[in-house]
Parts: C-alpha cells; structure tokens; sequence
C-alpha cells in the first residue's frame, strides 16, 4: 500500500483544482501521508489542504516517500521531472491539460486509478535522459538534463548550419532550421512532428532528426545510447538557440555544444493493464483505420 505521496503542480485550473482536492480527500481517508508543494496548496489550505503537509523545495521532503503525483499535463510533467530528477522518486502523470501523453491517468477515471495506486496496481517504466555537458553548468537556471530532447535551432531567418559528430567521428552536416536529439520518451513528442522514428519509452536509443532540412537525402537516424554527440554551429546571425525540453538560452556560435545520455534514469508510473501501445492508439490515433 501507498504510505506517503508528494504533490505536484504548476497550473492552477480548475479543473487542476478539483482534481487536487480529490485527491488529497481521497488518500487522506486512506491513511496516505501528504507532502503538497507550497504553491500548489495554496489553492486548498482552507479546505482539504489542512490535510497535508507542505514543501517548498524537493530537498526538504523527507525519505520514504513513494511516489511523487504530478498533476496537470506534459509540461508539468517534465517540471515535475526536473524536481525531482536527484530523489529517485517515481512520477505518476494525472492528466488536467490536453493530450497528456507522459500524464496518462485519466482524470475521468481518477476515482478507480487512485484506488489502483493506493494499492500498487502499476509497474515502473525507466525512462532514459539526455545531459547537455557543453557549456558546463546549469541550462536556463536548472539540472542540463532533457526527458524529451536537446534542440539546436536558428535564432533568424537563414537556416543554420549543424555539423554533428559522435566523439571524434563526424556523422553529418545538417542545413536546416534546427536538429532534434530526443530520447525514446521525446520520439513522441517533437521528433513526431519533424518525421523522426517512434521508440517505446524503456529504449535507450538516442535519435538523430533535422527540422526541415534543405536537402532531399537527410533523414533521422537513431543512434546507441552511449553515443557522445558534439555539434559545432555555423550561421548568418551573432547566435543560435538551443533547448533543453521546455527551458531556452541563446549562444554564440563560437560556442559548440555536447551531449550524451545521463547516468541517471527517470521512474514512471503506468498502470497494470495499459502499456505504450494502448496508448500510442488512444491518444495519438496510430494505425486508426476503419477496418481494425
């Protein structure tokens, strides 16, 4: 059984809301112990919010906790990671926003699926992450560490020039408006949208897509996951963008950029009874066809 749980959320609908309060009622009637983060609780202090306990930094959540519930959609779900990444603690999506891929328990099966968390009716699913190690240091204030992908993009109009290697060994020169290196959890993300392959989320490859390259004869390409990637950046402007999931600075393209699959790995949530593919069908309509 769950014994202790922390609370996650950065949108505050209320949809999002309600949803809290469900679940604070629900496993504080199970005997749950509850770590809510600070912001969060503020929308449920003066109800079901005197239930649990508050946090304002991962750090000061005390040892034992089971699981960490993020409540909202994809993008809290990758702040969530982000939070938590250093702790070990599995994340369990609940789904308030719109596609919810990573956040897959349905809010409108939110009374069954806490029944089947309370009682561990669910596997863990480790996910890999990439690690930007060039420039050294934080990316945009936080962890250099991506659950989706590390993007190289043109800050202008020209496309930008992208030359890739794999340690000393060059792979190719991309012209284009950007190059996505995604994980197996980012293929359905945006390596989807650019026409990159999709791998199942416990994979540890590592996959190499061109944004809108101009050339006929590119395609992705997925790389092992001990791959160390190097990219120098050519272009017309002072500067390119790079991201790091949904956090962005701006370098200049004196500055190259590496990076490698972490040592560390992320803990997810999925239901007994669902798997990738359920859901690949469900949210994304893969292989709908009227005969099936």
């Amino acid at each position: 059984m769950l014994r202790s749980v922390a609370i996650f959320s950065s949108g505050f609908s209320q949809r999002t809301v309600k949803v809290i309060r469900h679940i604070v009622s629900d496993f504080s009637s199970k005997g749950i112990k509850l770590f809510i983060y600070d912001r969060t609780g503020e929308y449920i202090k003066h109800d079901a919010g005197r239930k649990a306990e508050y946090f304002s930094d991962p750090a000061d959540l005390p040892a034992g906790i089971d699981i960490i519930l993020s409540i909202g959609g994809d993008g809290t779900f990758l702040e969530t990671m982000m939070m938590v990444k250093n702790l070990h603690l599995p994340v369990a999506g609940i789904n308030t926003g719109r596609l919810g891929f990573l956040a897959n328990i349905y809010e409108e099966e939110i009374c069954q699926s806490l029944d089947r968390l309370y009682n561990l009716d669910f596997d863990l699913v480790e996910r890999s992450l990439l690690e930007i190690t060039e420039p050294a240091g934080k990316f945009g204030g936080y962890d250099p560490s991506a659950l989706n992908e590390v993007t190289v993009q043109k800050s202008g109009l020209s496309m930008i020039t992208i030359h890739l290697y794999n340690d000393d060994v060059y792979i190719n020169t991309y012209r284009a408006d950007g190059l996505i290196i995604s994980t197996a959890t980012g293929s359905t993300a945006y390596n989807l949208s650019a026409g990159g392959p999709i791998l199942p989320p416990d994979n540890n490859s590592i996959i190499i897509s061109p944004i809108s390259a101009h050339n006929l004869t590119v395609r992705p390409i997925v790389l092992p996951g001990t791959a160390r990637l190097k990219l120098i950046m050519e272009g017309r402007n002072n500067e390119y963008i790079a991201t790091c999931d949904y956090r962005v600075e701006k370098f200049p393209y004196s500055q190259q950029l590496q990076v490698i699959q972490s040592a560390e790995k992320l803990k997810t949530v999925m239901l007994r009874g669902r798997d990738f593919y359920s859901t690949l069908r469900d949210k994304l309509m893969w292989g709908a066809d009227k005969r099936n």
